[in-house]
This record gives structure tokens, sequence and C-alpha cells, in this order.
């Protein structure tokens, strides 16, 4: 079982040139666990780590319904924002600038086989970063993420998350909005859900902007102690 796992920060870059990293890298572990499997060899599947912040994009995934989607393309080009329809779990979300994205691309045999424990574990990462500004965030029964004030008319998600899995490996990930513009919110029904809003870290604690490489660097804390992974970070890229 191979813990490491290789930080990458990719600044600010493309949705699509990011998807097309993941799958390789995602393609690269598979590939690799079907050698050893053919060939029995016992060589160790890498983890991989992005963290990225995407110019203005809405993606669908494949259980979603365009319809939640409320702009034409002609408005998605006057509003600066692509869209894609994706190969994670889950309904339309929205990324963009003061938004930290995570995508571990794990080999969850080298941790558990449990992609449930996954989300959960990737949902208390950021419940246990956002504890740290003195926020009380939680789950909400039957949906993924990460919410505030579940079970009250003013419950508001903050951070979405969607994944997708093969052979116990993951791509993509979570959303957490920390400084985001959320009049972008206004042009979808986030993950098909009607009745509840979106909300950022920086409207939470009633700041203009909060330093998100400090959150970023209390989530890869809390993401480091849960799976008890090793963290090797390589130089930050430069942004595209």
């Amino acid at each position: 079982m191979n813990k490491e796992v290789r930080l990458t920060d990719l600044g600010k870059k493309d949705y699509k040139d990011t998807w097309d990293l993941q799958e390789q890298l995602f393609k690269g572990i598979l590939d690799l666990k079907i050698k050893n499997r053919r060939e029995e060899t016992n060589i160790p599947t890498p983890n991989y780590f992005l963290y990225v912040e995407h110019p203005h994009v809405y993606t669908l995934g494949k259980s979603g319904d365009i319809e939640n989607l409320l702009l034409n393309e002609k408005q998605l080009t006057e509003k600066g924002a692509t869209f894609y329809k994706i190969n994670r779990g889950g309904d339309i979300t929205y990324h963009g600038p003061g938004q930290i994205v995570g995508y571990p691309i794990l080999d969850l045999e080298n941790f558990f086989t449990d992609i449930h424990k996954y989300l959960r574990f990737l949902e208390e990462a950021i419940i246990l970063t956002m504890k740290e500004y003195g926020l009380s965030a939680t789950r909400s029964e039957g949906e993924t993420g990460v919410w505030l004030d579940v079970g009250t008319p003013f419950a508001r998600k903050i951070c979405a998350m969607g994944v997708r899995a093969s052979r116990w490996v993951t791509m993509h990930g979570f959303a957490f909005n920390v400084n985001a513009d959320l009049g972008y919110f206004d042009n979808i029904i986030p993950c098909g859900i009607r009745d509840k809003s979106v909300t950022s870290l920086n409207v939470e604690l009633g700041v203009d902007r909060v330093d998100e490489e400090e959150v970023k660097e209390k989530i890869l804390k809390h993401f480091t102690s849960l799976f008890e992974a090793n963290i090797i970070i390589d130089k930050k890229e430069e942004s595209v």
C-alpha cells in the first residue's frame, strides 16, 4: 500500500486542460493496476492531489439534467463562462475564481476500498477546516457536500462534491467556495436542488477576502490526517 500522495497546485487553469490531465493520471494508475494483475507484479500505484482554480465554467454530471442550466450558448458567452458535460457523478455545478477546487486521483486500494467512506473523508476535511474558522458545518442526509444550518429554512451549501471511480481509482473531487462570486450560481439550479442556496467562506465570516493559500494548507492538513497520507509537494505550476 503506497500512501504517498503527490500534490500539485496548478494555479489558474482551464477546465478542459485540467480534465485532460486528470484523465491522463487516472489512466496511468488504471493501466498499472491492470499490468500488475496480468503479469502478477506488485509495482506500487501512484496517488495524486491537484489544487486548481478555474475560469468561470459550468459542469454537468452524467446523471444531471441539462434543464438545470439556465443559460443558452449566447448567454454563456456573455457571462464569460463555458459549459461541459462530464463523467463524474452528480448534477450541475459551477467553478470559478475564488473557489478552491481539489482533485484527488487516488488508488483507494492504497487506503481503503469504500467509496462512501472516501466521500465522507473529503467532506470531513472541509468540515474540520471550517471549524478552524469558527463555523459549524455538517452533512445533509442523502446529499453529498458540506452545508451550513441543515434542517432550517436557511440551509446553504458551501462545498460541492462529485467523483468518478473505476477499479477503486478516483478522479474529480470537491469545489469549496472561499471567495466565490455567488452571482454565477444564479444561472443554474445548483446540484439540481431548488430549495437550498449556496454560500462562500468570506460571506460567512463577514470579510471581503479569505487567504486562499491558508485555506488550502488547512484542507491538506486534515486530508493528510484522515487518509494517513504522506504528502509530496510539487512546485506550483504557472497559471494558464
